[in-house]
């Protein structure tokens, strides 16, 4: 019985899902924002926010946790914008319902990291000024 396991499966076996997550990850620290299914969009919310929180000690050995399992380009920038995430605790993603898939319909969402949210509202607060 699968009583009290934390994760989805999400359909896939380990190695599958574990690089799912993987790419999934890379595309949010690189992009900001990506859209994805729902499920898989709250899997990837925990998986994120460990790695966001571990970025934030900044030792080598985070790095080198962090190398594990992201690529080098991708450390390195949630390295360089870690400095937005400095005054949370935690909360560092939002998910937004964006409705059904047509051909399947499956439930769509979009996750992004709440520093980009902070950097639009800046945008509208000066395009509110002028």
């Amino acid at each position: 019985m699968r009583h009290k396991k934390g994760s989805r499966k999400l359909k896939r076996n380990k190695s599958q899902r574990k690089a799912l997550l993987r790419n999934l990850s890379e595309s949010l620290i690189l992009k900001g924002k990506i859209k994805t299914t729902e499920v898989k969009a709250k899997e990837l919310r925990g998986y994120i926010e460990r790695k966001i929180t571990k970025a934030k000690k900044g030792d080598l050995a985070s790095i080198r946790f962090l190398r594990k399992s992201l690529s080098k380009k991708t450390v390195q920038k949630l390295i360089s914008d870690i400095e937005l995430f400095k005054n949370r605790n935690s909360g560092y993603t939002r998910i937004i319902r964006a409705g059904e898939r047509k051909s399947d319909s499956a439930k769509m969402a979009i996750i992004e990291l709440i520093k980009n949210i902070k950097e639009k509202e800046k945008k509208n607060e000066n395009r509110r000024k002028k």
